[in-house]
């Protein structure tokens, strides 16, 4: 299983603070009226790329920098924040990168991917598909293979959690999206590398419940189906490692509809103007889910993203249901 030590996450946080300036955590009132609790957000939203994913692609590669300098470059699947961290980080070390994303994906997140240098794939109906044409490629063009899932990008990430865990006072519980595990796991290994006893809570869409399933069994369960307009999140075959470390240091793992994504990207705009992509609304629907068992407590949340789609944020904010304080 991964551990990171303090020393592991200082010399990450070094390698991305060159590029990625620490992010801020609020304690919003609104939100703590309507949740019941003290509430803490992570603002990932507002790294130079809009989500927490740049912290792992610029570490991946500072970690396989040798190895990368005199290749025919790398390649990657994606929903889009993952492709832009390594379109990000390619661009920065002046490797080619190219990125497969599914039919059908975010628009604005494909557009922001081919700004930053990357070559756009479009391959198969999900992220699984997208996966596999992209492995096909790395074995067919020599090319690095990049996954989603790796030490180096749990390293990375793990920093948004150590400025978290710095700048909030003694939080009860963070609630994190699980997409392929690498945010949990850095919420976890962080959480484990300063001795602190906050519960971590895994969101995930009943949609696309892989690791809800595999958390239940305490093994890898693969699910036929990632149907929800969370992209972030939309995955149906869960990473072996990330399972085990999930399982080993999780309180539980929350499960959410799309129509209480939607109302959490409608309160967070209201109550703090923040734009949430589905994935980064998640941890909210999910709070306010488990109002009542947080009655009282002080609890993080991940906003990990705001690359949403403006005719997805459009429809969420025009969506019936809005609850009122």
């Amino acid at each position: 299983m991964l551990k990171l030590t303090r020393d592991d996450l200082d010399r990450a946080h070094a390698v991305v603070g060159r590029f990625v300036p620490p992010t801020p955590a609020h304690d919003w009132p609104l939100l703590a009226l309507r949740c019941g609790c003290e509430v803490w957000v992570k603002h990932e939203n507002h790294t130079r790329l809009g989500a927490f994913k740049v912290r792992g692609g610029l570490v991946y590669f500072d970690a396989m920098r040798e190895r990368l300098a005199d290749g025919p470059g790398v390649v990657s699947a994606t929903r889009g924040n993952h492709g832009q961290s390594v379109a990000f980080a390619a661009r920065t070390n002046g490797v080619r990168a190219v990125i497969v994303v599914p039919e059908g994906n975010s628009v604005e997140k494909n557009a922001a991917m081919r700004a930053l240098g990357a070559e756009l794939v479009v391959h198969g109906a999900d992220f699984q598909e997208a996966l596999e044409h992209a492995r096909g490629l790395a074995a067919r063009d020599g090319l690095t293979m990049v996954p989603s899932f790796d030490p180096h990008l749990v390293a990375g990430v793990a920093t948004y959690a150590l400025e978290f865990f710095g700048q909030a006072p003694a939080l009860d519980a963070v609630y994190v999206p699980i997409g392929l595990g690498s945010g949990i796991c850095g919420v976890i290994a962080a959480r484990d590398a300063l001795g602190l006893a906050t519960e971590v809570v895994g969101v995930v869409s009943e949609g696309a419940p892989a690791y809800a399933h595999s958390f239940d069994a305490k093994r890898p369960v693969s699910s036929n189906r990632a149907d929800t307009m969370a992209d972030g999140i939309a995955c149906r075959v869960p990473v072996p490692d990330a399972v085990e470390i999930i399982c080993g240091g999780a309180d539980r793992i929350v499960q959410v509809r799309d129509d209480e994504i939607r109302a959490a990207m409608r309160h967070y705009f209201m109550d703090t103007h923040n734009v949430a992509e589905g994935a980064g609304a998640a941890p909210l629907a999910a709070l306010t889910k488990e109002r009542s068992r947080m009655a009282g407590k002080r609890v993080g949340l991940v906003l990990s993203g705001g690359n949403v789609d403006l005719p997805v944020f459009r429809a969420a904010l025009a969506a019936e249901g809005r609850a009122d304080i």
